[in-house]
């Protein structure tokens, strides 16, 4: 007899001249040496990222979309047996829902609000891979990368318009002063005297110089 421990995050399935007899949950287990073969399998969430591939929007528009799916094992035998090469079950399942994901809105919908490409993405892919024993826990847009000419032409239009609000700013700070100003000069007309008082006050600022002249009318 042999002996085995299946940890808290593992399954064991054991097959007896090739076929399956049974699982085996966490802990302390026996089992017959002779014939039968034992393969634990992890059903802890791992994740998988689909690198950036090139896709059309609704609107011909190629975009390159990478994405990040969490998920784990739910059914031990079926992810098995199900497929010789489970992970690429996954990998394609995810692949196809973002595409239709792309495929369903047009450029601006997708500049405008990119965690669209994410709503109900890992509900789309998960029957795909339901019956290779995955469970999909999430699926998110990682990167969204836009064509050459696009970046450029969005960087124009930022640039564009952070200038156009520097120059509205300083058009609103050269009215704000002439107002000022203007106040200022209307106020001095209707009040002579305040411009004697300011020169008082300037004359009584430490450092500065006073030059006066004599008045023409006064000789």
């Amino acid at each position: 007899m042999a002996k085995t421990t299946i940890m808290e995050w593992q399954r064991g399935l054991l097959f007896t001249d090739g076929r399956f007899t049974r699982e085996l949950p966490p802990g302390r287990h026996r089992y017959r040496r002779r014939r039968t073969h034992l393969h634990v399998v992890d059903v802890r969430p791992r994740t998988i990222v689909v690198s950036g591939q090139e896709l059309l929007t609704a609107d011909s528009v190629t975009l390159r979309v990478s994405t990040v799916a969490t998920w784990r094992i739910s059914q031990p035998l079926a992810f098995l047996t199900g497929s010789a090469d489970t992970g690429q079950e996954l990998y394609t399942a995810v692949q196809l829902a973002i595409r239709d994901a792309v495929a369903a809105l047009t450029f601006d919908e997708v500049l405008a609000d990119r965690g669209r490409l994410s709503t109900g993405l890992a509900e789309a892919a998960a029957p795909r891979v339901a019956e290779h024993g995955i469970e999909l826990l999430s699926a998110t847009v990682k990167d969204l990368m836009l064509p050459g000419e696009l970046r450029r032409a969005a960087t124009e239009t930022l640039l564009a318009r952070e200038s156009g609000k520097a120059d509205l700013e300083r058009a609103r700070a050269e009215a704000a002063a002439l107002r000022t100003l203007a106040n200022a000069a209307r106020l001095l007309e209707e009040h002579p005297a305040l411009l004697h008082l300011r020169t008082i006050q300037a004359a009584t600022t430490p450092g500065a110089t006073v030059v006066l002249t004599p008045d023409p009318s006064h000789r």
